[in-house]
């Protein structure tokens, strides 16, 4: 029958028993399911990581500028991963090192979330947050 139309039999649903086949042009087949695949794409959320690198020995205003660019990149609904970069003998001072970090999450003032707990790093300590 596809052959006297000039058409192709194309092979929908191959685990149907029986399978399910439709006798349509194979081009226009694959135009229809690429443009279904590219609005299911397109209606996607994408969430990006972003970074807010503090030290450990940041100063008070550098800290709430940095919880200002945290609190933007949640607004925007990114992640946020937040790194507390320890040198030297700072590396010796961890639990004092987790409690800037928790610190530094609360002066933001969106309700967060931890999505990923406090980790040692290769540099220091490093925590990802998400908007509640």
């Amino acid at each position: 029958m596809a052959n006297e139309k000039g058409l192709d039999l194309i092979e929908i649903a191959p685990q149907a028993r029986p399978p399910v086949c439709r006798i349509m042009d194979h081009g226009k087949y694959q135009y229809q399911k690429s443009k279904e695949e590219k609005t299911q794409r397109s209606k996607q959320k994408r969430t990006e990581t972003k970074g807010v690198r503090i030290s450990f020995r940041i100063g008070q205003h550098d800290l709430e500028f940095k919880a200002k660019q945290a609190e933007k990149f949640l607004e925007q609904g990114h992640k946020v991963k937040i790194e507390l970069i320890l040198r030297g003998r700072e590396k010796g001072l961890i639990q004092v090192a987790k409690e800037k970090l928790i610190q530094f999450i609360e002066l933001i003032p969106l309700e967060t979330k931890i999505e990923q707990e406090i980790k040692k790093q290769h540099r220091g300590l490093g925590v990802v947050i998400t908007k509640q």
